[in-house]
């Protein structure tokens, strides 16, 4: 039978309930189970690709197509597993779900009702999550806070699953804000007692208390936690902020949790075999040196470019070399002068035409002063235009996104996706095949002839451009198997220029820095390094 652990965080958002499920995730692969995770959001999107990056952060695609949370991302990159649509649900997703079966009979005449149809389809989709990987353990986050309106039918929906798996077989987990007030110098509980409260209200005792807050607990603090919160004072565990995310599995191994939940389980397992994490860890303790990487785009907020960071962040662990990121707004008049102080440009994807001019000419000052550039889907995009403007001669180049009438649209949307309405999960999107142009920078890097990379979008280039931009020095290094959609790009006359149409930063771990990070971490260090001579 799966066991199951379910996550819940109180007080505020944002408290790393996302980051805490895959550490935990992280440590039970570690000790030889198979793992899956499963995020559940109370919101009514039927997915996350709808959602402007300002309000939920990026979108994380999965190999499948599916356009999910954020910690799907965490999740993938923590426990090193492939996810799929199964992995996250949310409101939206279900209430169809409940209408369709509605509308088709399914309830036999009943009065459809949140209990118990929607909470049967909330447990539904928790077993199917487990079903469809086979996991010994899969690890369910509830997006959101305890007491938000919208989660009340999650909650008792995990109430419910736990009495009928059984009480050996799911515990609770739950997060919750232990802050320190500067004035007083005080830890205060108050905050973790009432948000246990509320959650005991509804039925659900947790059996652990992950704590965040700027310092470990002192054992005063977990005596009075576990003496309010009717929880044994080991499973009071102490999360204290951190520098680098990576290093919060080794913390909550030293708090002893792995332990803790494999004996509420009663699972039995191998020895803690964390040698890989380590490692990694090792190597990022000890730079040998650092470089400045600056992503230019128009959204300052971290989470919006998360995937992209860290697989920036891998690709420094891959060379023993810090990565100092700067968001680098592409609208500002002092855009040049802030390119001038980088080592490395990376032009991210994106929707709309605000900020792009600033895109193209940073495309351009990596392009004439031979700093290593890396541009992923909108970013290829804008680097085939930049290069058919400049080097083409192709005066108004432009991508029909930006300006229908241009009279050289050297991109253009897909043929595919001209008749399509609806907005959300209509895209090329998920996994798909490329062919590698043998001697190219792609075939270096990636060391294979055929690869597989995740996409999200509409437009492509331009298949009637191929000639005269290859005519003119570009080197299309990857192409779909037909040959008519180019999805890398290269200059060669250049130390590293290369663009994807996909986005590979969804498949990097720091285990598994992906090649294309890799190799503009490593070619923006050697420009660092050169500066100095």
């Amino acid at each position: 039978m799966t066991k199951y652990i379910f996550t819940t965080g109180g007080n505020l958002s944002s408290l790393g309930k996302g980051i805490a499920s895959a550490t935990i995730g992280r440590l039970l692969k570690s000790r030889g189970l198979k793992v899956t995770v499963l995020k559940m959001d109370p919101y009514l999107n039927v997915d996350a690709g709808t959602m402007n990056p300002f309000q939920h952060g990026e979108v994380f695609v999965t190999d499948d197509g599916s356009e999910t949370d954020l910690d799907l991302g965490h999740y993938e990159r923590f426990i090193d597993i492939n996810l799929s649509a199964v992995n996250n649900v949310t409101t939206g997703k279900v209430y169809d779900q409940v209408l369709r079966n509605e509308r088709e009979g399914k309830y036999l005449g009943a009065c459809v009702q949140v209990i118990p149809h929607f909470t049967n389809e909330l447990k539904a989709c928790i077993r199917n999550a487990a079903k469809a990987s086979r996991a010994e353990v899969c690890i369910v986050e509830i997006g959101g806070t305890v007491g938000d309106i919208e989660g009340g039918p999650f909650y008792e929906a995990i109430r419910q699953f736990r009495n009928e798996v059984g009480r050996d077989n799911a515990i609770f987990i739950h997060l919750s804000l232990v802050p320190t007030l500067t004035t007083a110098g005080e830890v205060k509980t108050k905050l973790t007692q009432h948000t246990v409260k509320e959650l005991r209200g509804i039925g659900i005792q947790p059996d652990i208390i992950v704590c965040r807050g700027k310092a470990p607990l002192e054992d005063d603090i977990k005596s009075k936690i576990s003496l309010f919160c009717d929880v044994p004072k080991e499973c009071v565990i102490s999360a204290p902020d951190v520098n680098d995310l990576y290093q919060i599995p080794v913390n909550f191994e030293k708090e002893g949790i792995t332990e803790i939940i494999l004996e509420k389980l009663h699972l039995m397992t191998d020895e803690n075999d964390m040698t890989e994490w380590t490692d990694m860890l090792k190597r990022q303790e000890s730079p040998r040196g650092k470089c400045t990487i600056g992503i230019c785009g128009k959204y300052f907020f971290k989470d919006a470019y998360m995937s992209v960071m860290e697989a920036l962040k891998h690709g420094g662990i891959e060379h023993r070399v810090t990565v100092d990121i700067k968001l680098i707004d592409t609208e500002k008049s002092s855009l040049k002068s802030q390119l001038k102080k980088l080592d490395g440009i990376l032009i991210p994807g994106g929707f709309g035409y605000r900020g792009i001019e600033g895109k193209i000419n940073a495309i351009q000052f990596a392009r004439e002063n031979n700093v290593p550039f890396l541009g992923i889907c909108l970013g290829l995009q804008s680097a085939v235009i930049e290069f058919a403007r400049n080097k083409c001669g192709l005066k108004g180049a432009n991508s029909t996104e930006f300006d229908e009438k241009t009279p050289h649209p050297v991109i253009d949307m897909m043929l595919d996706q001209r008749d399509i309405k609806d907005k959300g999960g209509t895209m090329r999107l998920g996994l798909y095949p490329a062919e590698i142009k043998p001697g190219s920078l792609a075939a270096k890097l990636y060391k294979s002839k055929k690869i597989q990379e995740r996409h999200r979008h509409r437009y492509e280039v331009n298949t009637k451009d191929h000639a005269i931009l290859t005519k003119n020095g570009l080197v299309i290094s990857g192409l779909s198997p037909d040959g008519t959609l180019a999805e890398i790009v290269e200059y060669p006359d250049h130390p590293y220029f290369i663009a994807s149409q996909f986005h590979p930063e969804f498949k990097s771990r720091p285990t598994r820095p992906h090649p294309l990070f890799a190799g503009l971490v490593g070619a923006a260090f050697e420009y660092a390094q050169n500066k100095k001579k």
